[in-house]
């Protein structure tokens, strides 16, 4: 039965990764959280046939599963996540140059951290550790946002997924739950799950957000706009 739970969270989080993140490229041409969708989904497929196989730690597809984790987790689903909402926050658009350099900053640290987990040690998965909060706190930003203009339900949703996704960082590296195997497949169901839903999630309440800009601009939101440093916030 826990093959079975493992087997449908990890589709279900390959399916939206998949799915939302080419909906994030053609439907807004952001291809920061885009890219990061699709390899979200790309690393939930490696798991899977990872785990389905049985393969060995010392397969390709362990060292691609946690060098992917790495990403993600360093970068991917933190700073790059952030960068992408920032586009209907404050409508930033970044340049190609920061694109680039964000993706390649995550390769890098997926490289060091995943390489070298056991010389980092300890101080490797705090970073994890603070780097997860901090995303959790600017989706908690954006949450409010999407609350503020009348997004209750969208914002609902982003805390409870947000909410869902500390306690998955929280518990990844530093516990073990109760009666899971050595392979924690109890954990991984979870925050299979959780991953699969924050990114449904945050891509509706993206278009949510993304639609409320643009009645902005269309002139049925009466605003009166703050600019910082060159930034418009709405």
């Amino acid at each position: 039965m826990r093959d079975v739970l493992f087997a449908a969270s990890d589709i279900w989080m390959v399916a939206v990764g998949f799915i939302c993140g080419v909906k994030f490229i053609r439907g807004h041409h952001n291809y920061l959280i885009g890219l990061e969708w699709i390899i979200m989904g790309v690393s939930g497929t490696n798991f899977l046939i990872y785990g389905v196989t049985k393969a060995g730690p010392h397969s390709p597809m362990h060292h691609i599963a946690f060098f992917l984790d790495a990403f993600s987790r360093s970068i991917g689903f933190t700073l790059i996540l952030i960068l992408g909402l920032l586009a209907v926050t404050h409508r930033y658009k970044p340049t190609a140059r920061v694109e680039v350099g964000a993706f390649a900053l995550a390769a890098i640290l997926g490289v060091l951290l995943s390489e070298f987990a056991e010389e980092i040690g300890t101080p490797g998965k705090v970073f994890f550790l603070i780097t997860a909060l901090a995303a959790s706190g600017f989706l908690c930003y954006f949450a409010w946002r999407l609350w503020k203009f009348g997004e209750r339900a969208h914002a609902a949703w982003v805390a409870g997924a947000t909410a869902l996704n500390v306690v998955v960082a929280s518990v990844y590296d530093f516990w073990r739950i109760p009666g899971d195997d050595a392979d924690h497949t109890r954990f991984y169901i979870l925050a299979l799950f959780t991953w699969g839903l924050a990114m449904l999630v945050i891509y509706r309440a993206y278009a949510a957000f993304a639609a409320h800009d643009e009645r902005i601009d269309a002139g049925h939101v009466p605003v009166a706009p703050t600019t910082v440093t060159g930034v418009d916030i709405a």
